[in-house]
């Protein structure tokens, strides 16, 4: 396969996650290392690509690098109460000069506009504003931390009228009190509440490294209980906020290096991903299958295909059709999954699906999750734009019928899946029209 149509397939297979996303809110956040690692160029790009595709966008920024920096000039020492900085008046005034010179940058770097770079016409506009009222920490184990503070409360309605207007809301690690007083703020705790007041779709976290390590092997993804395990192992600041940030409501939460090119796109569009996501709904979990989900799979058909419910499926034929599963997840544990096929017409190109391969583990059945898998499917098919999707099947005629499903002729097959309909098998055909939503 060559490298164009690796591109062609890789933007195709994109096309249910963009929609999926297009009005949806991230909340993303930078540490300032990642302002001067040489990817930062790339991720302004990659940001600047996710709000013209209709996302939009929260970008909170860290400043930590900078700040120390300028008071080690400035003869000033940095001085912190575990890992949260002492911020009495002189530091303070050191603190909002190197914020405010980080953020014009930031501002600056999203305002390129080259006829020959990849923002070329994005017109993009940068807003930030006095969006975060916060309180001072106070006195904690005894240390005053004076202008260190914390957030009280996030106007989301102001973030939101900025955002509905196509524009990236920029959030420095500041708040104001009620009082008209500047506080210094963890930008990662910023991120987390900012998320939370906006029921922000995702969080995601950049940090200097790639996906979590368990005993040297990457990982995907954790539930919040399972990334709690880590966290006790492992000191991780962007670990904890996951786990703070999932406590609170937020669904997803992403780790990923900001000095790796294309993450951010690799992990939001293709199934496998670059980082690690932790998610909330720890329970139970639908998503994309993967390579090694195969045996749990062939856990869940094999009883149906020993029935003669479902056709056989080889171990290699699963491995090669991985990409068309989507499982129901309980705890870690497969108990469902199904199958979305293309059907293409003379030209190749996709005029229609057929779920294929429903199975439920009998102990999990009752409980609604079929129903919702395949309203998953239809999603992923509706993101496609295909209007309608068929089934094949002898013994759940009236499952997929009490779905929506009627039955219709074999002769009212697509052309392509009618020339394979297998006459000894004499499947009942179902159809489900699909309308917009």
């Amino acid at each position: 396969m060559n490298t164009e149509t690796t591109t062609l397939n890789w933007f195709r297979n994109a096309a249910p996650y963009i929609n999926d996303l297009r009005g949806r809110t991230l909340v993303v956040a930078i540490p300032g290392e990642g302002f001067a690692d040489e990817n930062f160029r790339n991720l302004v790009h990659d940001l600047t690509l996710l709000i013209s595709l209709g996302v939009k966008l929260v970008l909170v920024h860290g400043a930590r690098v900078q700040v120390n920096s300028a008071l080690q000039k400035a003869g000033i020492e940095s001085r912190f109460l575990g890992n949260t900085r002492i911020t009495d008046r002189e530091t303070l005034e050191v603190i909002k000069a190197a914020v405010g010179k980080l953020r014009l940058e930031i501002e600056a770097a999203f305002s390129q506009g080259l006829p020959d770079s990849p923002m070329a016409g994005a017109a993009l506009k940068v807003i930030s504003g006095n969006f975060v009222t916060a309180r001072p920490v106070g006195v904690i184990d005894g240390t005053d931390m004076r202008w260190t503070g914390q957030v009280r409360r996030i106007d989301e309605q102001a973030i939101g009228r900025v955002l509905q207007d196509n524009s990236l809301v920029l959030l420095s690690p500041f708040g104001t009190s009620l009082t008209g007083e500047l506080f210094n703020l963890n930008y990662l705790d910023l991120a987390a509440e900012a998320a939370k007041a906006l029921e922000a779709e995702k969080l995601i976290l950049f940090r200097d490294l790639p996906q979590l390590k368990i005993d040297g092997a990457p990982v995907h993804d954790l539930s919040i209980h399972q990334a709690e395990d880590v966290a006790d192992k492992a000191s991780s600041e962007t670990l904890t906020c996951a786990i703070a940030a999932c406590s609170a409501g937020t669904q997803r939460v992403h780790l990923l290096s900001y000095a790796d090119n294309g993450a951010l796109l690799q992990e939001l569009f293709s199934r496998e991903g670059t980082g690690t996501m932790i998610y909330r709904d720890s329970y139970e979990v639908i998503r994309r299958a993967r390579i090694h989900d195969v045996g749990g799979i062939l856990g869940l058909i094999r009883p149906l295909e020993k029935q003669g419910v479902l056709v056989r499926r080889s171990r290699e034929k699963l491995e090669a059709e991985i990409d068309h599963f989507t499982l129901v997840e309980v705890d870690g544990t497969p108990v469902a999954c199904a199958a979305l096929y293309p059907i293409l017409d003379d030209e190749g190109d996709t005029i229609a699906a057929e779920v294929a391969c429903v199975a439920i583990h009998p102990e999990f059945r009752g409980g609604g999750r079929g129903a919702k898998l395949m309203q998953h499917l239809e999603r992923q098919a509706r993101a496609l734009d295909l209007s309608e999707i068929y089934v094949l099947t002898t013994q759940t005629e009236h499952w997929f019928i009490e779905r929506g499903f009627t039955q219709v002729d074999v002769s009212q097959l697509p052309t392509s899946r009618k020339s394979l309909y297998n006459i000894q098998r004499n499947s009942r055909v179902l159809c489900k029209r699909l309308g917009t939503q």
